[in-house]
């Protein structure tokens, strides 16, 4: 005799296997990770589960205000896959009801891998003891980072503190550490980030005066408070060599199309050419800001091209890094390969450079194809009024150079 489920069983048995299929899942809502590092050191970070399905759901990884969206979430059995494309990494994790375990690692699965795990439901960052700030952080530092090599690199520190809640960049040459986020207690404060890359973690000790001493990912650092803290003019680091004005160069795009900025699309622009890399977290600000920007004003005789630099150099990994990038930050102008993430390659790119100290670099080019200036670095939305600086001067110099005649 064939049996047949009665409906409140098919009922039950549907119920059950819903509920098993959520539980497969990581639980919408906020979550707290922590990295377990080589040295010993227990490095935090935040993050958010919006969906409730791996083909709906989005994590996004929070530093202070930013949201930073993963690439995609894919699960197998009670395992997931969180992938951050722009620097080829995943956190593979072990699902237990509101627990992760497992590991940050490449997604190809070289290099070594950084343990981690996260718990369900909790937004802080740091533990507190409760022991209330010995001093207000909140200013500017000149800070001295100690290279491993002897040498050392001076930056400027802009901390903002509210009670005992921290949060920091530090801004150098090449661009800034974007959000830090963490505590004072007593007298000492703690900060991190994650993005996707490796976890930055940022620890010291301070006096009334504003005097830290303190790590920064495993190198030391000092830092005093200066409201005239400053770095040296970022538009006279770079600059063509004697003999060259104007600027010029043949590059393929990600389906090795050959580009120069002697085709008809730039004849008679203004052209802004950023050399970055899709790897980079401060040329991905630099994206977010110049993308829109483009789609606002590329009708008013302006070109855009965004040369970036690889960490692998075969076709199919180039065309994959450019394509995900372009996707991710709405890019419309014209992008092209330069070469290898390695100094030497933009040397030999773009020899007319006298010296490559950053990505991003940006340079403006008048109509004509002459370069008119060169800014090192960017400088993000984290650092503030630096940022709102920038973008003034951005659309100045493009205001001024539009202006210009072409004879």
């Amino acid at each position: 005799m064939k049996k047949t489920l009665t409906p409140l069983l098919f009922f039950a048995l549907s119920v059950a296997a819903t509920a098993a299929s959520a539980q497969s899942f990581i639980a919408e809502g906020p979550w707290r990770g922590v990295f377990h590092q080589a040295n010993g050191a227990e490095v935090p970070f935040n993050f958010e589960v919006k969906g409730k399905t791996a083909a709906t759901a989005k994590l996004y990884l929070v530093n202070g205000p930013e949201h930073f969206a993963a690439s995609s979430i894919t699960t197998k059995g009670d395992s997931a896959f969180i992938a951050f494309d722009q620097f080829d990494n995943e956190l593979a994790v072990k699902i237990d009801d509101k627990k992760l375990s497992g590991v940050l690692r490449k997604k190809d699965h070289s290099g070594r891998v950084t343990p981690v795990d996260a718990t369900f439901g909790d937004t802080y960052r740091f533990t507190t003891d409760g022991e209330e700030p010995a001093a207000d952080l909140s200013g500017k530092y000149d800070v001295v980072f100690k290279g491993r090599n002897g040498t050392d690199e001076k930056k400027v520190g802009l901390f903002k503190q509210q009670g005992n809640k921290l949060t920091a960049t530090f801004l150098s040459i090449t661009g800034d550490s974007r959000y830090l986020e963490g505590v004072v207690q007593g007298h000492q404060f703690y900060l991190s980030s994650f993005i996707g890359s490796g976890a930055s973690y940022y620890t010291g000790t301070f006096d009334e005066q504003g005097q830290i001493t303190g790590t920064a990912n495993g190198g030391a650092f000092t830092a005093t408070k200066n409201a005239g803290a400053a770095l040296p003019d970022p538009y006279k680091l770079t600059y063509l060599k004697d003999g060259y004005k104007t600027f010029d160069f043949t590059l393929p795009d990600a389906d090795g199309k050959q580009v120069s900025l002697k085709d008809d699309k730039f004849k008679n622009k203004v052209v802004i050419l950023t050399i970055g890399g899709t790897w980079c977290p401060n040329c991905m600000d630099e994206a977010a800001f110049v993308a829109p920007w483009y789609q606002k004003n590329k009708n008013r005789g302006v070109e855009i091209v965004g040369v970036q630099f690889e960490r692998k150099a075969d076709q199919a990994y180039v065309k994959n890094a450019m394509e995900n990038f372009k996707k991710r930050f709405g890019v419309t102008y014209t992008e092209l390969f330069g070469g290898l993430a390695d100094k030497k390659a933009v040397a030999e790119s773009f020899p007319a450079l006298n010296t490559f100290l950053s990505y991003p670099t940006i340079l403006f080019i008048d109509k004509k194809g002459n370069v008119d200036k060169i800014y090192t670095g960017f400088t993000g939305p984290a650092t503030g009024e630096y940022y709102t600086q920038f973008i003034k001067e951005f659309n100045e110099e493009v205001d001024q150079l539009l202006k210009k005649e072409t004879t």
